[in-house]
């Protein structure tokens, strides 16, 4: 097993995820086999109960475990399919640690942070490392292994000691550190001063950065590489500038134009590892598939506007699978994706004399909207909003995307408009738990008392219904398929008692759970595109494999749902294929300006 270890220096947040995601990318690109480890040194078991607008948003996997967005990015770069076990957290790790001492596996030894702890680190990562994660269903040939946070950060010190031990016992090529570090820029001046001293502060830990990896929003300049190698005592091939882009999709791109690959190869001894003649082709297919996509980005010239109507839009990673599903589909419809973010609560009734300034941006915003979309969310907050951003769509034929609560709230907008069902029972038990008789309902699983995994979560099937072959969403999945696999994460579901009158006026349920009972997919029969989806489809979006349910939305959104809906996107590969006449000079000659 070879490892990679992606730490970070001076400030977090600095892209380590997109960069490990990257390196793992231009691994699989060689035909070898890449799993993947998120380590998060906060003291919560996993990110379940984490406020989005603090922590981002909470990504789920097929398991159901909740985890850290950056295992999304793992998933959506590496096309795998990772397990909750991916991802350490410290309270997963004490927790398993005082478990263990309760049983008495320590047979009364007194249980420290070094040994007990940082051992228990070190044959977690093993363990995983070796799970199969992709369709070969064979041990993965290298683990990229991200420590979150910051080196120095009191919290993660015993993951910094257990990763110091697992390159101890490794043999030399099975170990690589790639450092990550912010250059700033003051008064126009490149500092690589705290970079040098966020490697000194590393190496006083006990790891020693074989590349270091430099952030930077200008292109780095050539002094600033040859003092980085030379104070922190590395070649200058192995300083690694990576400036900001114009998509994190072209970050790839990067690394591979500066050599990463035979970094890696060289220090790693990847060219020792047997890899089939099939894997090292697809690897190849992936490659250029990727780079068509990424260098086509800027050939693209036609917009597509669309309005997000949430509630957690002060923290930008809240609805951060949103977005990429959006822009899976916006580059498989050859469009530039613009968003405009519409926050939830100026559309709320009473607004336009609370804040009219507000208001009537929003409203400006929605009016203006070539699709809507309302994604998933928790609480009252804004749920107003979103029913009026329902309505509108509905009623002037805007194309509509619900996911999770989008979907619940549409739902309740369509019981008191259309159904005339009085708004006592039209809203949701989550917004007014004084009675049970509501369109919305909780379900049994949903534990009030105890929020931590307690949801409906994971993969989970969605069963076609009979004389649905009319559905738009249903032409995308494949007429021939009789259900489909998404993820899911809620503790709410439509009151099967209100179903017959809800279909009876038009609003129909075309998937359901395996019981028949709980509805997973409402679509609009007379409607360019009316959506929503109890489940979590950006979760299986992938950049190569976008969402269905994304994919029909900005095809609706851009004029092209039929082109997509009957080709099922065969003439959009047609583009690719033009768009990579017009990016190999790019790739071939000079490098490419992004």
């Amino acid at each position: 097993m070879k490892y990679v270890l992606v730490s970070g220096g001076v400030i977090s947040g600095v892209g380590k995820g997109i960069i490990a995601s990257s390196a793992g990318l231009l691994l699989k690109t060689m035909g070898l086999k890449v799993s993947s480890i998120k380590i998060d040194p906060y003291i919560n078991v996993d990110a379940g109960t984490m406020n989005p607008k603090e922590h981002g948003e909470v990504y789920v996997l097929d398991d159901g475990g909740e985890v850290d967005l950056d295992l999304g990015n793992y998933e959506r770069y590496l096309n795998i399919t990772l397990a909750r076990d991916n991802n350490i957290t410290l309270g997963k790790v004490y927790q398993r640690v005082i478990e263990r001492e309760r049983k008495g596996d320590y047979l009364g030894r007194t249980v420290q942070v070094v040994p007990h702890v940082t051992g228990e680190i070190e044959e977690w990562i093993k363990r995983v490392a070796r799970v199969p994660v992709d369709d070969t269903g064979e041990e993965p040939d290298v683990c990229i292994i991200e420590l979150g946070g910051t080196i120095g950060d009191i919290e993660g010190m015993a993951f910094v000691e257990a990763l110091c031990e697992l390159r101890r016992n490794c043999e030399r090529e099975d170990f690589m550190q790639i450092h990550v570090s912010y250059i700033p820029v003051v008064h126009g001046e490149q500092k690589s001063k705290p970079t040098q001293m966020a490697i000194k502060a590393v190496r006083s830990a006990g790891l020693i950065p074989d590349l270091i990896a430099c952030r930077c929003e200008i292109p780095l300049e050539k002094s600033t590489t040859d003092k980085i190698a030379r104070f922190c005592q590395v070649p200058d091939k192995h300083v690694l500038a990576v400036r900001d882009m114009p998509s994190t999709y072209q970050v790839p791109l990067l690394l591979e134009e500066q050599e990463l690959v035979e970094l890696m190869t060289s220090t790693l001894h990847l060219d020792k590892i047997q890899r089939s003649p099939q894997l090292r082709e697809k690897g190849a297919h992936i490659w250029d598939h990727w780079r068509t996509l990424a260098l086509g980005l800027q050939h693209v010239r036609e917009d597509v506007e669309i309005v997000l109507v949430g509630k957690y839009l002060v923290q930008p990673d809240s609805y951060l699978s949103v977005i990429r599903s959006l822009e899976h589909a916006s580059m498989r419809c050859d469009r530039k994706l613009k968003i405009k973010y519409v926050d939830a609560e100026a559309l709320e009734p009473g607004m336009e004399v609370a804040d009219p300034a507000a208001y009537h941006t929003a409203m400006g915003d929605l009016c203006r909207a070539k699709g809507i979309l309302v994604p998933g969310g928790f609480g009252t907050r804004g749920t107003e909003g979103m029913i009026v951003a329902a309505k509108w769509a509905r009623e002037q034929k805007v194309p509509y995307l619900g996911i999770c609560l989008g979907m619940q709230t549409a739902v309740i907008e369509f019981a008191r408009h259309i159904c005339k069902i009085p708004k006592p029972q039209a809203t949701s038990f989550e917004f007014d738990g004084t009675d049970e008789d509501r369109v919305i309902i909780s379900m049994p699983e949903h534990h009030p008392g105890h929020l931590g995994g307690t949801m409906r979560l994971g993969l989970r099937p969605t069963f076609w219904q009979q004389d649905t072959e009319w559905s738009k969403l249903r032409a995308l999945y494949g007429l021939h398929n009789s259900s489909i696999n998404e993820r899911h994460r809620h503790r709410y579901e439509v009151n099967p008692e209100y179903i017959e009158q809800l279909q009876t006026q038009g609003l129909t349920f075309i998937g359901k759970d395996d019981s028949g009972k709980r509805m997973e997919v409402i679509e609009l029969k007379e409607h360019p595109w009316f959506v929503g989806v109890q489940f979590h489809p950006e979760y299986i979006s992938r950049v190569l494999h976008p969402s269905k349910p994304y994919l029909g939305f900005i095809a609706a959104s851009a004029g092209m749902l039929d082109e997509i809906t009957q080709g099922n996107g065969v003439k959009i590969n047609g583009v690719y294929k033009g768009l990579a006449q017009r990016t190999n000079s790019l790739v071939n000659g000079e490098k490419a300006d992004f």
